[in-house]
This record gives structure tokens, C-alpha cells and sequence, in this order.
């Protein structure tokens, strides 16, 4: 997609701090963490959304959870974390291009916003 600042930025055309990358995704770190870790993984196939996901694919959904979780071990992530995706307004998803968020690093807030 042309105007998706993800899609632009797993292209290479807008610079990020990359984490992990493999054939289906490309993970990096978000530029306004909102924990000390703050990663986000998305696929490199644009997909608005995992309601998207969930229709167009048997496996993609499966692959990004073990991706998180290989990534949250590199971290150092064993005392926890938190996985989130978001979805339309009222999910308060903010870009349209499928991403998990990757949350840890320190004792997270009970509070889910």
C-alpha cells in the first residue's frame, strides 16, 4: 500500500531500528515506547487488521505469535510481557497495517489503556 507508513518502513523507505525479519514478518522497535520494551511485529504482506488476517490466511496469525515469542526471549523478557493488537477506532488502532506490540521489560501497569 502506498501511503502505509508500516509498509514503508518494512520496504526500507522510512529508516526503524530493526529487531527480527524472516520471510513473513519484519519486527522493530516503536519509536514512542510505551514500556522500556516496546516492539512491534508485522507482516510484510500489507493486511489492515487480524480480523483481516484471520480471513486471508490458515497460518500468518500462528507464525507472528512464535516470532513475539522469540523475540521476547532475546529481550530478556522472562519475568513477562504483553502482547497487543488493535482493531478499528474503537480498538484505538492507530495504523492501519497489522502489528503486535511487545510490551515488557519492567511490571506493567494492571490497566489494559
Amino acid at each position: 500500500m502506498g501511503d502505509c507508513i508500516f509498509c514503508k518502513i518494512i520496504a526500507g523507505d522510512i529508516p526503524s531500528t530493526k529487531v527480527y525479519e524472516d520471510e513473513l514478518t519484519y519486527a522493530f522497535r516503536d519509536i514512542n515506547p510505551q514500556a522500556k520494551v516496546h516492539i512491534l511485529v508485522a507482516p510484510k504482506e500489507h493486511m489492515k487488521d487480524m480480523a483481516e488476517c484471520a480471513k486471508r490466511t490458515d497460518d500468518l496469525a500462528g507464525h507472528m505469535m512464535k516470532v513475539c515469542v522469540k523475540i521476547a526471549e532475546a529481550e530478556g523478557l522472562e519475568n513477562g510481557y504483553r502482547l497487543i493488537t488493535n482493531k478499528g477506532d474503537h480498538g484505538c488502532q492507530s495504523v492501519g497495517h497489522l502489528h503486535v506490540h511487545i510490551l515488557g521489560g519492567e511490571k506493567l501497569s494492571d490497566k489494559m489503556g
